[in-house]
Order: C-alpha cells, then sequence, then structure tokens
C-alpha cells in the first residue's frame, strides 16, 4: 500500500483541526503553515475533507475549518477514501508489468489472495483508527521536537 502525499497531508490538516482546543475554528493560512505546505493545496485538501463531510468551513472574520465530528467519531479509512483509496487486488493485479499484455496468472494466481488479505488488513486497520488516537502520540513527538531543539546549541 502507498499512502500518497494527499491522503498524508490531510490527515495532518485534520490532526491541526484535532488538536485545537473546544472543537474552535482554525484557518486555511494557519494550518498550511503549521504544515509546512502552500495555502493553496492546503484549500484543496481541505475542500475535499468538506466534501467528504469531515471538516466544516465558515465564512468571515472570525471563520475558518473545524471537524464536524469529534476526533474519536473520525477514523483514518474515512480520510483515506476522502482523499484518494486503498488499492483493490483488482486494482493491484491491473497494474501488471510483465512484458505481455496482461498477466499470465490471472486465472490462476497464486499470490492475489495475499493481496486480498492484505487489502482487508489495512482496510480494517484504517476503519479501526481514529483521529483521537493518534493525537497523544503527536504531543509526544511535539515534546521530543521541543526537547531536541533545547539540546541544539544555536549558531
Amino acid at each position: 500500500m502507498k499512502i500518497t502525499a494527499q491522503e498524508e497531508y490531510g490527515l495532518r490538516c485534520l490532526i491541526q483541526l484535532a488538536r485545537h482546543p473546544s472543537g474552535g475554528m482554525t484557518t486555511v493560512k494557519e494550518i498550511a503553515k503549521l504544515e509546512g505546505i502552500s495555502l493553496a493545496y492546503a484549500e484543496k485538501l481541505l475542500r475535499a475533507l468538506s466534501l467528504a463531510g469531515l471538516v466544516k468551513s465558515l465564512r468571515g472574520i472570525k471563520g475558518g475549518y473545524r471537524l464536524t465530528k469529534l476526533p474519536g467519531e473520525i477514523t483514518l479509512g474515512q480520510v483515506v477514501r476522502a482523499l484518494g483509496s486503498v488499492l483493490s487486488p483488482k486494482a493491484i493485479c491491473a497494474r501488471y508489468t510483465g512484458q505481455r499484455v496482461e498477466c499470465i496468472h490471472f486465472s490462476n494466481c497464486g499470490i492475489r489472495s495475499a493481496w486480498a488479505g492484505l487489502t482487508r488488513y489495512i482496510e480494517e486497520f484504517l476503519d479501526q483508527t481514529t483521529l483521537a488516537q493518534l493525537l497523544p502520540e503527536e504531543k509526544l513527538v511535539d515534546q521530543a521536537l521541543a526537547e531536541r531543539r533545547r539540546m541544539i546549541p544555536h549558531e
């Protein structure tokens, strides 16, 4: 399975919204800055997440984006499906890279069941993992980065 940049940064945008106290609004500009991505890219991701019903936007001076559900109610599976998808075994097999027009094992494949099982496992994992489960780990990462910055001598 390959996680696309769109899926990764879309998830990162959602984590930024989930970290915001009491589900308040966060601006696209703030999210883009925190994630080191362009404003246009952050807007594109948030628009797709909005179409999927994961975020809500509000225009105006106090506007921005917020989650439509609690972080514990949004799964990684919902995010991946909103921004891309996990490749199905059929899609994996369609990307045959051999020298023939199609895979010679199409009717009797010894590994297709492995791809199907792996795909099911990945989808189950994504559907059982919520944004809320990622937040404590993010705090630990933030703490480790802050500690590392304190230890590095400034030039």
